[in-house]
């Protein structure tokens, strides 16, 4: 499977991008960053990403156990340092922390939820990418 984007610089810190038939959208920065804050930043699509790789494996694997689910929410934080961005050496330009947290509404036992959890971790795209960065993550799964 490829997975493709096309991005155009459009001016100061900004970017159009496109992805298959999806209409265009804009990444840039505040203004506190240099930018005119018309669209999310790249790191903020990424916090993103990862509660939309969630909102697919989650399903996916639950199907695949027959887990029966009501309700599925995501909050995502991650930490940087602006100053590894900046170009101060020893400090990296990614996220320093993120806290990950799934809320679900289930009458699954525990140990059938702690099941879900470990095969969604162990087959979530952004979330390994994230761990195989060292990103210090913090997941909480607690119910609705």
């Amino acid at each position: 499977m490829e997975v493709a984007a096309r991005s155009q610089w459009t001016s100061g810190v900004q970017t159009v991008t496109r992805v298959r038939d999806f209409a265009p959208f804009v990444m840039d920065e505040p203004a506190a960053l240099g930018g005119q804050n018309e669209g999310p930043n790249p790191l903020e699509f990424l916090v993103a990403s990862l509660n939309g790789c969630k909102g697919v494996m989650i399903p996916l694997i639950a199907r695949e156990m027959d887990f029966e689910f009501t309700e599925l929410n995501f909050a995502s934080e991650g930490v940087i340092d602006v100053r590894g961005l900046m170009g101060q050496e020893g400090i990296s330009t990614h996220f320093q922390s993120l806290d990950f947290q799934v809320t679900i509404r289930t009458e699954e036992s525990d140990e059938r939820l702690k099941a879900l959890e470990d095969a969604v971790s162990a087959r979530c795209p952004i979330y390994n990418l994230l761990r195989e960065a060292k990103v210090a993550l913090r997941t909480h799964w607690r119910r609705a």
